[in-house]
């Protein structure tokens, strides 16, 4: 299955000279909790959440009017292309703990963007072009769950008992 099948098509993004108010309004009007950043071209330069809007004003005495989305966006910002396999862009999702992906076309201009949760909502037991399997979203979760290093966890204990669920939900077939 390809990322263009699952993505939101119709993304709304702003600039880095917008203000923390302006991501706001789009996460707003869009019901959504990241925005992605574009540059020039309209290629993604990084995402702002509203994690981040938040923690940027909880720690500065400055109106979300006065802060730009550049002061406070995410930079390591991965992407993946419209025409790549799904399971391609769990892959970076799990590798850089994302729970989003900006989606770019082949002049890296931004086009969409895929969530975990696109994925979920298409993920079943089986295989075939139009799945995406449990084990490999089930993968991504935990991934993009796992304490960053240095926070410790039993996170290795609940592999053991994720990859369990996986087999008993699959009928003993991981897949």
């Amino acid at each position: 299955m390809l990322v263009e099948d699952l993505m939101t098509h119709n993304v709304e993004a702003c600039g880095p000279d917008a203000s923390l108010a302006e991501a706001a309004a789009v996460m707003w009007r869009r019901d959504c909790g990241v925005v992605p950043v574009v540059g020039e071209g309209g290629r993604p330069v990084g995402v702002i959440t509203d994690r981040d809007i938040c923690m940027a004003l909880a720690t500065r005495r400055a109106y979300a009017s006065d802060v730009r989305v550049s002061e406070v966006m995410s930079r390591d910002v991965a992407t993946c292309l419209h025409v790549d396999d799904v399971r391609e862009a769990l892959e970076v999702m799990r590798e850089h703990q994302f729970n989003r992906l900006p989606v770019v076309n082949g002049e890296g201009r931004l086009v969409g963007i895929l969530s975990v949760g696109d994925v979920v909502r298409r993920t079943r037991k089986g295989k075939g072009k139009r799945r995406v399997s449990r084990k490999d979203t089930l993968a991504t979760l935990r991934a993009i769950r796992r304490p960053r290093a240095g926070e410790g966890s039993a996170a290795e204990d609940d592999e053991e008992d994720d990859e369990a669920t996986v087999e008993e939900e699959a009928g003993g077939d991981a897949a």
